[in-house]
């Protein structure tokens, strides 16, 4: 009995600490990554069901011209271009399809200004392999992302 009494806040904890990890893998891509171009950092995180992505480092923060914040400069949308690139979403909408695989999303190239359909597979802990794509993902550009610890 003394033993059960004992285990019992343990047991508890360990029911807690466990109840809110997804048994599924479908969070495995949630943290931080540095893009194919070395860039930057995106945080990958959960909202709703869905998973999104945020620019929270730039290895050039500031431009080189005016020492202001980097904005985005290239977007097609005029009233876009004086907003920061730093904390700007850039991936929105994925969703989980299994076997490591997020579908169904669109990411946003600051680079060129536009927004191409995306897909995301997870090759190991800490390899993301991001596709951007016009229409079908067989025309696309892959870039392999690392995760940052």
């Amino acid at each position: 009995m003394k033993v059960t009494r004992r285990m019992l806040p343990f047991i508890a904890l360990f029911v807690g600490l466990t109840a809110f990890v997804s048994s599924d893998g479908s969070d495995a891509v949630v943290g931080t990554w540095l893009n194919g171009t070395k860039k930057g950092h995106v945080q990958i995180y959960k909202q709703g069901g869905t998973y999104f992505g945020k620019l929270v480092w730039l290895g050039q923060p500031n431009d080189a011209d005016t020492g202001k914040p980097r904005t985005d400069t290239k977007n097609v949308d005029p009233s876009k271009r004086s907003r920061p690139l730093l904390n700007m979403p850039l991936m929105y909408n994925f969703r989980y399809d299994g076997g490591n695989v997020w579908s169904d999303g669109k990411i946003y190239n600051p680079e060129d200004g536009k927004e191409y359909n995306c897909k995301m597979i997870l090759e190991n802990p800490n390899t993301l392999l991001v596709r951007g794509y016009v229409g079908i993902s067989l025309f696309g550009k892959t870039q392999t992302w690392t995760r940052v610890k």
